[in-house]
């Protein structure tokens, strides 16, 4: 099982704070306080369209929109590594209205850049985490390896002379095949993009020959046989391509690395606010017709509590800043 639902039997059982919530047409409301949402709600996504963030958020926003009655709407910040967004995000008023949907950037960032402008607990409270997804490595079809075992045959054999894509400098693919081009002693050219939609687009147009990406944006390409999937990085095989196997399974015991969706809102959101939607969006992701949907399209359902989240996000800055630190990555 991956490395996050091994967290989770970690920090069960958890102290569950009470909280008060009643509803009208589907949205939180106290006597105390106004009820929420009575405006738009607007879903930061620090890349551009088409990545897995990107995919998650939309898809959350369509069905928040239709089970509160108030709109929630999906607005791509990209740049800076995705610091831009989520500083935007973390100097919002802590109203509920504005989130952040980011990926294991969240988590990698603190590491990665001496200053990236926030930081994922002091300057947000977490919401939800309700998905991750394998990382896969993918070719083009006429790339000269069409496994795993050929891959890194031809890659050791022609050093330097393969390049390939990511969603951005220090995003968890890119530390993914960092991993990998240490563990196996490849010598093998980064070249980053801003998100996971661009990057596969570089792989699908033939400028770059192998990407690693989060499996959702992949998925139909892979499907479709428009990209070979040599490898995927989860501890087992994902059930809808049990074909592809994994870099565990492949000479690399231990090797695992997931990309995760973070949801945040602004330090000093209201606590009822987060409980609120951290319940909203559980109950989406667990809809049998949404959870079907989300496995197809190459990602895994999760549904920690906000405090579970807090954890978790803890145990993954430690996580990543080891990784950082021994492979001496550095941003661009």
């Amino acid at each position: 099982m991956n490395f996050l639902v091994r967290h989770f039997k970690k920090v069960l059982p958890l102290v569950f704070f009470p909280f008060t919530l009643a509803f009208s047409t589907g949205a939180y409301s106290q006597s105390s306080a106004a009820p929420y949402p009575e405006k738009v709600v607007r879903i930061i996504v620090p890349f551009a369209p088409g990545g897995p963030s990107d995919i998650i958020a939309r898809l959350l926003a369509q069905k928040l929109s239709e089970n509160s009655g108030k709109s929630f709407i999906v607005e791509n910040k990209p740049g800076g590594a995705a610091n831009i967004g989520a500083v935007q995000v973390a100097k919002s008023a802590p109203d509920g209205y504005t989130l952040l949907l980011m990926s294991s950037a969240y988590v990698i960032n603190p590491s990665l850049y001496e200053n990236p402008g926030f930081h994922p607990l002091k300057d947000f409270a977490p919401v939800a985490l309700p998905v991750s997804s394998p990382n896969v490595l993918v070719a083009s079809p006429d790339f000269a390896a069409k496994n795993f075992k050929d891959f890194v045959a031809y890659t050791k054999t022609n050093p330097g002379k393969v390049d390939y894509a990511t969603p951005g400098n220090g995003t968890g693919p890119h530390l993914s095949m960092e991993l990998l081009k240490i563990r196996g002693n490849l010598d093998m050219k980064h070249i980053p993009y801003n998100g996971g939609g661009p990057a596969l687009q570089a792989v699908l147009g033939h400028q770059v020959p192998v990407g690693f990406s989060a499996l959702p944006p992949a998925m139909a390409q892979i499907n479709a046989g428009k990209l070979i999937a040599l490898a995927i990085t989860s501890k087992a095989r994902f059930a809808t391509i049990p074909n592809v196997p994994t870099i565990n399974e492949s000479g690399f015991p231990d090797f695992e690395g997931d990309t995760q969706q973070f949801i945040s809102a602004p330090a000093g959101t209201p606590k009822a606010i987060v409980n609120y939607l951290n319940q909203e969006i559980t109950k989406i992701v667990q809809e049998p017709v949404m959870r079907e949907k989300l496995v197809g399209l190459g990602y895994i359902v999760l549904t920690p509590t906000p405090e579970q989240t807090t954890q978790i996000i803890q145990q993954e800055v430690e996580k990543w800043a080891k990784v950082v630190k021994a492979g001496n990555i550095k941003p661009d």
